[in-house]
């Protein structure tokens, strides 16, 4: 198998590197990242740079890219701490870098078998399971990654008949993405995290592309 992973150099994307690694069914793992390659998802010169020079016929796809806070700015708490560009910046990392990725998604993926593509969203970006409000810019756009996520995999459906398209919650893991909100003693370590998640992506069908997934497989309103 071959597998793509994006964002190979943050907490849960490295550890769903290591995790392939070991696996002896996965024969070449390419890995991409800001901090090792300096992609810069956001830009769609350096995505088709990026990707558009790797060939075709990959198995497993990971988009693991995602950010909470950017610029010094957190989640916000209360409409007051709403900023143009606090949402701007959100939705250019979790929604408009994954959507470039996706792009490439049809020419990647192999036609006549098996393949996943998974992004890692989360479940504060459902709607209907939104009971505590606030979160605007984050929430917001991980609703916009869900859809866009929702719409490819219509798209891909009509030409790769095995592949499954996925948006997956990981849970709260141990990571610096999460540090200044959760104890690590309290998180998932990121190890476990991984192969929670590769084992959701194995078990998933092609009835269930474009459906979206906690790390244990159940489904999650939209």
């Amino acid at each position: 198998m071959r597998a793509l992973v994006i964002g190979a150099s943050g907490g849960i994307g490295s550890a769903v590197v290591q995790e392939l690694g070991a696996r002896p069914e996965v024969a070449e793992i390419v890995t991409f990242s800001r901090r090792e390659d300096g992609l810069d998802i956001t830009s769609q010169s350096a995505v088709d740079a990026a990707l558009g020079a790797e060939e075709g016929g990959v198995e497993l796809i990971v988009v693991a890219t995602g950010a909470l806070q950017i610029a010094g700015h957190g989640p916000e708490k209360s409409l007051r701490q709403v900023s143009a560009d606090a949402l701007a910046d959100q939705f250019a990392v979790n929604t408009i870098g994954p959507a470039l990725i996706l792009r490439h998604a049809p020419r990647l993926l192999p036609r006549d078998r098996r393949a996943v593509l998974a992004v890692l969203s989360a479940r504060v970006g459902s709607i209907g399971d939104n009971g505590l409000g606030g979160w605007y810019g984050y929430r917001a756009s991980k609703a916009a990654l869900n859809q866009i996520l929702r719409s490819a995999s219509i798209e891909i459906a009509r030409t790769h008949k095995q592949a499954i398209c996925a948006a997956l919650h990981p849970g709260t893991v141990a990571t610096s993405f999460t540090r200044d909100f959760v104890a690590p003693e309290k998180a998932t370590p990121p190890d476990e995290a991984a192969r929670n998640l590769l084992a959701v992506m194995a078990g998933l069908t092609p009835e269930q592309t474009g459906g979206f997934f906690d790390y244990a497989g159940r489904e999650i309103p939209w």
